[in-house]
């Protein structure tokens, strides 16, 4: 019990998006449909996991000199992996993420929990931590994704929830709509982190 810690914190308590506040730019970018959000989740999931599983065993032999050109490596593979698998199976997500996926390899999330959490700590913790880590990530841009295609668009996974005719909020699918979004977001969950003691 004592290691779900580990996954528990990235849900709510340390949730990279809306606590932490990392991972921005692909947060605020991608987050116009939320299939884009659950896309892009996933992708850094598995980064996050894979790449704290071999940072947590490779810590002892990696030296401090070359710490992060060495984690940048990892993530990179795995980042690599991601990229091919995506272009290969699911093009048409790959097509609507661009270039946010290679970015994932300077995602601040993957960096830091490498960083800060799997380069002290062993294999088990640390591949909860990337797992929980990457959950809230997928979780948070999944709710902004829903949010900013409910109102912008009328549909949620590309299913119509308002008639053709039904006016839409235009300013939810541009730019703006997601700092809107993500503004009001951050205010909720400050507001439920006060009411639960978090």
């Amino acid at each position: 019990m004592g290691n779900l810690k580990y996954f528990t914190n990235g849900l709510l308590k340390e949730n990279p998006t809306f606590v932490i506040v990392l991972g921005t730019c692909p947060t605020l970018a991608i987050t116009t449909a939320a299939i884009n959000g659950i896309g892009m989740g996933a992708a850094t999931t598995f980064v996050l996991v894979f790449s704290n599983l071999i940072i947590s065993l490779l810590k002892n032999y990696i030296p401090d000199k070359v710490r992060i050109a060495a984690f940048i490596v990892v993530i990179a593979t795995f980042v690599t992996i991601v990229d091919l698998v995506m272009k290969a199976y699911t093009p048409d997500l790959y097509k609507a993420l661009g270039i946010f996926i290679p970015l994932i390899v300077v995602n601040c999330i993957i960096l830091g929990r490498a960083e800060a959490f799997a380069q002290k700590n062993s294999i088990l913790p640390s591949v909860l931590d990337g797992l929980g880590m990457g959950l809230g990530f997928t979780l948070a841009i999944t709710l902004m994704g829903s949010i900013r295609e409910i109102l912008g668009s009328g549909s949620i996974f590309n299913i119509r929830l308002l008639s053709e005719s039904a006016s839409t909020i235009l300013i939810f699918v541009l730019p703006p709509g997601a700092f809107v979004t993500y503004g009001f977001l951050i205010a909720i969950m400050n507001r439920i982190k006060l009411k639960i003691n978090l």
